[in-house]
């Protein structure tokens, strides 16, 4: 394949998976919360303290709100620039991945990873939001990356000095994007490796020498800062949201310990076979001497870390495991042999997957809405149609070269479900503020008085560009509440009179606590409303 089409191909795949990305409006809650951080940052200044609403933000590092603030004082806060940076390094998966397979097995095992992950479904619609867990993947990945290729480099030589430098500077950037987890599952992986193996020497190779420094030069001097600045921050971020976190159930965020097994299976059924046959050889290099460092046996104990590390946990939300994804396409991809027969089977598994859940979801919205959207029904359409393509064109797959089966199938894959993510978006009940703020924006203007009565919505703020007070409500803002008393909220009393002597004030109510407060004669006017929220004017 000529380099000119190489970069052709990376080009299509690039213009697929940003496609919607200013279509699809924020969701709640957590599109909106890590669209409004940096929007907060920016337009404070502080890039030391995060702030949510205003208020203290310390449940995650900030290497996501800096970029975000920063790709925002160029273009503006946008669903796209609030999604580029998570949607971003998402793709930048995929280039990861091709790369390293690529280097140890061959560029047909390449393609065979590129199209196990690009069609992924679950590493597809998780990838596609802005979450903190596509950064925390790219990272790690990158860390764990690099880890292996100098590990098989030649001992001693620049190759492996060069290549762990690398791992630790992306592992130093995996701690900014999501914390210490990095340490958890890249060190308890190599531990069970070495375990295992009953080698030591992988830890004589680690140059931690020159690597430690260059680590903490990267992740060190926030955590000083913002500790210095912020007496409380540690006990809050290492104790409440790490091992907190992991021990107990304080979260809230209670699964059985089966909860993550569905999501894998759902991630790797379209690529299930080349990956149960991948298990085999992976494991089985135990067979190479002794000595010699065994790169895809540590993937997969990595991998399985991975996944009894948040099975564990007391805490657990779907993203969680995908870091686990694009080692284990790496492994498919290395094991599938013909990279062209896995694009055929996976566009058809996806076709039918998404085909199932568009006969699913119909009747689904008809029954709890008493009807479905026509924009949603033509984003279904959509993505079956733009599924079907690839199946049809992988049907004939002895006709087309392994570049072109895998450019195929991952196109389909990767715009089929961003269309059925935009259905999503559309199907009641609503899932963003953006129709309730545009319908509340014209009875609002610069000097309005904006609060937020028993309840927080997060997409509020980014979209109004404003922060609201907070009114009989904590919530995930407790932390800053009570780090910085009476900054951001008022009691009912408080708000009550300040309401009655406002001529210029709009709130957004809990509607349950909208209901209770309009039959007690609260005055106000409804400007806007949806499941969630309703906007009401003091004027």
């Amino acid at each position: 394949m000529a380099r000119g089409s190489k970069w052709l191909a990376w080009l299509v795949l690039a213009a697929a998976w940003f496609a919607t990305t200013p279509v699809r409006p924020l969701l709640d809650p957590d599109e909106g919360r890590y669209a409004e951080i940096p929007r907060e940052m920016l337009a404070s200044g502080d890039w030391v303290t995060p702030r949510f609403d205003g208020l203290k933000y310390f449940e995650k590092p900030p290497l996501q709100y800096w970029a975000t603030a920063a790709v925002y004082g160029v273009a503006g806060l946008s669903e796209w620039s609030s999604r580029l940076w998570s949607v971003g390094l998402a793709f930048g998966c995929l280039a990861l991945t091709f790369a390293w397979t690529r280097a140890l097995f061959g560029t047909a095992a390449a393609l065979g990873a590129l199209t196990a992950l690009a069609v992924s479904p679950y590493f597809l619609i998780i990838g596609h939001l802005n979450l903190l867990d596509a950064g925390f993947t790219f990272w790690l990945t990158a860390a764990v990356f690099a880890f292996t290729r100098a590990q098989t480099a030649a001992p001693a030589s620049n190759a492996e000095r060069n290549w762990m430098l690398l791992a630790w500077a992306a592992a130093a950037l995996g701690v900014l994007s999501k914390g210490i987890a990095v340490g958890v599952l890249a060190g308890g992986a190599l531990i069970v490796y070495t375990l295992i193996e009953r080698d030591v020497r992988p830890w004589r190779r680690l140059h931690p020498a020159a690597g430690v420094p260059l680590f903490l030069a990267l992740a060190g001097p926030w955590f000083i800062a913002v500790s210095v600045r912020n007496p409380g921050f540690a006990s809050f971020f290492f104790v409440h949201e790490h091992f907190a976190r992991f021990l107990t159930t304080v979260h809230q965020r209670v699964e059985p310990w089966w909860f993550f097994l569905p999501l894998l299976l759902f991630g790797v059924l379209p690529w299930i076979a080349p990956l149960t046959r991948a298990v085999a050889p992976a494991w089985g290099e135990a067979r190479a001497p002794l000595g010699v460092f065994k790169p895809r046996r540590f993937l997969l104990i990595y991998a399985a870390v991975t996944l009894v590390f948040f099975s564990a946990s007391g805490s657990k939300l779907a993203p969680y495991i995908l870091p686990m994804f694009p080692v284990l396409a790496a492994l498919a991809g290395a094991a599938a042999g013909d990279p062209g027969r896995l694009a055929a089977q996976a566009a058809r598994v996806g076709a039918g997957l998404i085909l199932l859940l568009v006969i699913i979801g119909i009747p689904y919205s008809a029954h709890r809405n008493a009807f479905v959207p026509h924009e949603a029904l033509a984003w279904m359409a959509a993505a079956i149609l733009i599924a079907l393509l690839p199946m049809l064109a992988t049907l004939r797959s002895a006709q087309l070269t392994a570049p072109a089966a895998t450019l195929a199938a991952a196109v389909g894959a990767i715009l089929a479900w961003q269309c059925l993510l935009c259905a999503y978006a559309v199907i009641p009940p609503a899932r963003s503020a953006r129709d309730l703020v545009s319908a509340a924006r014209p009875s609002i203007d610069a000097q309005t008085a904006l609060y937020s009565v028993g309840q927080y919505r997060e997409t509020v703020s980014p979209y109004l560009g404003r922060t609201l007070t907070l009114v009989d409500y904590e919530g995930e803002l407790a932390f800053g509440l009570r780090a910085e008393p009476g900054r951001g909220d008022l009691s009912v009393e408080a708000f009550r009179a300040r309401w009655s002597a406002s001529r210029d004030a709009v709130a957004f109510f809990d509607p349950r606590v909208w209901d209770d407060w309009r039959r007690q004669g609260f005055p106000g006017r409804v400007i806007a409303a949806d499941n969630y929220t309703v906007a009401v004017s003091r004027l």
